[in-house]
């Protein structure tokens, strides 16, 4: 769906003002979604051990049947605050459900933004009691809300599918914010799906979670694992399509949720600080999957390596390097190394081939083969430039 959005499922509103969290004029940097009814809900969240006060929040209360609202803000992450950051989210909670008619526990609170500063509440509120005003389905209304969750983003992040199961269709739809610390392990990132299909709670966690596993914990533009970020699902089921994991319609759904996340995925990579280029490592042949993986990401996070691909070098040297430390079982003489269609490394040996036109593509591909198994694992990063080093020398604490 080309101008596919978060409201391409039925059943759900946006609404986004400007509380004045961030510097920039006129941007919006509040956002409300919210459900016309209780709705499933299911999220996945960083890693991260100093996780944000709404991380918290939303791993206490979800799964639920019952979700009525999402709250994000950007501009402030409310990590590392203490009781005090705890309590402001749950003053959030509380003035959204007074908003919607639902209890607290109702509510997802997601941030983004600068850590260790207190929210500024006053701020805060009065944006959402803006937002809420400004609740519609159109989409001016998801673009706002799109550009309201953005911090160094350059770009609005949407997608969305429509799919059908016997005849009845139903949609999934998303937005995301993310453009540096990106790594796996869905941490990093700040991403909504909603869909009118109608999914149990843990089910739709577990539909979350194997999608993600292909998806955002694919991806990694610095190697650092945000404090706060978080994607959470909402299934409201307008569209009258029941599906359970095992049951008709489950293939479909995963295609769809797939096909979201996956796009989703490659815009914040695509966006990532200062990049030029995405990187796509793809790893065969490797003993299992695992592996594949390992290998995948240490080529994609190799810092030579996105240097190299910035300034259009076709370094095999440095990407061999990255096979070597990444703790994968490799041996040297099974291994192949493409960039682009060229071969520039069969079985442990230079093959002396010119790499330098596929360097020049927005998307360079990297192609191994360990030759050892049947592993398979795929890596999307971008490059380094100076320009991602400008933005974070320039970021504010």
């Amino acid at each position: 769906m080309p101008d596919g959005s978060i409201l391409s499922a039925a059943g759900f509103a946006v609404g986004a003002a400007r509380g004045g969290l961030k510097k920039a004029a006129g941007e919006p940097d509040v956002a409300l979604v919210v459900c016309d009814a209780p709705t499933s809900g299911a999220g996945l969240f960083t890693v991260n051990r100093f996780a944000a006060a709404p991380v918290q929040w939303c791993r206490r209360h979800l799964p639920s049947p019952r979700v009525r609202a999402v709250a994000v803000n950007s501009g402030n992450a409310n990590a590392c605050t203490g009781e005090q950051g705890d309590r402001d989210v749950q003053r959030t909670a509380e003035l959204i459900a007074d908003l919607v008619g639902c209890a607290p526990e109702d509510v997802c609170v997601a941030s983004t933004g600068i850590i260790g500063h207190p929210l500024p509440m006053d701020k805060i509120e009065a944006g959402l009691r803006e937002s809420h005003l400004r609740i519609g389905t159109g989409e001016a209304h998801a673009r706002a809300a799109e550009r309201a969750i953005m911090t160094t983003d350059t770009r609005p992040k949407a997608a969305a599918v429509r799919s059908a199961v016997d005849g009845r269709t139903f949609h999934v739809g998303g937005m995301a914010k993310g453009s540096g610390m990106i790594a796996p392990n869905m941490a990093t990132m700040l991403a909504f799906v909603t869909t009118d299909a109608l999914v149990a709670p843990g089910d739709l966690r577990e539909f979350l979670r194997e999608a993600a596993g292909q998806t955002f914990n694919r991806i990694t533009v610095d190697g650092d694992s945000s404090t706060n970020d978080s994607v959470i699902a909402l299934a409201g089921g307008r569209s009258g399509v029941n599906v359970t994991p095992d049951g008709p319609g489950a293939a479909e759904f995963r295609q769809a949720l797939l096909a979201v996340m996956d796009s989703l995925a490659l815009q914040i990579v695509r966006d990532g600080e200062g990049a030029t280029k995405v990187i796509e490592v793809i790893v065969e042949g490797a003993a299992d999957a695992d592996s594949a993986h390992r290998v995948a990401r240490a080529v994609a996070e190799s810092q030579l390596v996105k240097c190299a691909v910035y300034g259009c070098d076709p370094n095999w040297g440095r990407i061999v390097c990255a096979i070597g430390y990444s703790g994968a079982a490799v041996q040297p003489h099974t291994t192949t190394v493409h960039i682009g269609p060229v071969c520039v490394f069969h079985n442990g040996m230079p093959t002396g081939a010119d790499a330098r036109a596929p360097m020049h593509a927005d998307t360079v591909a990297v192609r191994i083969n360990l030759g050892i198994g049947f592993g398979r694992g795929r890596v999307r990063s971008c490059d380094l430039t100076r320009e991602y080093v400008r933005i974070n020398a320039e970021y504010p604490t």
